[in-house]
């Protein structure tokens, strides 16, 4: 786990900490909405929260830690919507559904279909940091970007809640560590991304945000970064 210092979603203290400090910017900036990156909870190590999970009385770990960042999550969501119903509230999960629920502890899939009084996000943005053909050391293209994006615009989702897809302006020119011989020369034909954005449109994904925005203008790639920035000012009509 490291050095460092964790909040404790089952501590009520530290989560009216987290609370409370978006009430704070709420309150003295002007702005869009709250964003939340995918750290939940640093490990899935038993002894972080040993103490408080045997005072609650539950019998099941997984369960619990979950029920605890719903709890959370949901109460920011009700402190953004009582400050201005027209801001919205969304988080960039992992990709991957499996780490969220089982390493994060994040109930994503359910985050998604829950709406109404029991709504919890506004919006999920899925961080699909991979490419075409991506294949793990095991064989599985499962997280493959023609794979994983229907997967989860498959999820049910309750109406009000958006799904958006993280994409990889980073994998520009450097690839996606993939199994695959073309990890690297996918990321290097100065259309990738746009692409990918075309891909989300055909399947009616509600849009797509870059991580990172400054990769496309650093000094990693910066050819094959300026045709990607060509390719989708083409793409969206956008001139400069």
């Amino acid at each position: 786990m490291g050095d460092g210092l964790y909040l404790n979603p089952a501590e009520p203290a530290a989560a009216d900490y987290v609370v409370q400090g978006v009430a704070e910017l709420l309150q003295n900036y002007a702005v869009d909405g709250i964003h939340f990156d995918d750290y939940f909870y640093p490990t899935t190590e038993e002894s972080i929260d040993a103490v408080q999970f045997a005072a609650s009385g539950a019998v099941d770990l997984a369960a619990w830690r979950q029920q605890n960042v719903t709890a959370l999550v949901k109460a920011v969501h009700g402190t953004v919507k009582a400050a201005d119903p027209t801001l919205r509230f969304g988080i960039s999960p992992q990709g991957n559904p499996d780490n969220d629920l089982n390493s994060q502890y994040s109930a994503v899939t359910a985050w998604l279909a829950a709406g109404g009084e029991e709504q919890v996000v506004d919006y999920l943005c899925p961080q699909v940091y991979w490419g075409y053909g991506y294949t793990l050391q095991s064989g599985s293209t499962r997280f493959a970007f023609e794979n994983i994006v229907p997967a989860w615009l498959a999820y049910p989702r309750a109406e009000g809640v958006a799904l958006y897809f993280g994409l990889g302006a980073y994998r520009i020119g450097v690839g996606d560590g993939g199994a695959n011989p073309d990890s690297v020369s996918g990321w290097s034909t100065g259309d990738a991304l746009a692409r990918q954005v075309q891909d989300l449109r055909g399947q009616n994904a509600g849009g797509w945000a870059l991580y990172r925005y400054g990769s496309l203008f650093g000094a990693g790639a910066p050819e094959q970064a300026a045709a990607e920035c060509a390719a989708l000012r083409a793409l969206t009509g956008k001139e400069g």
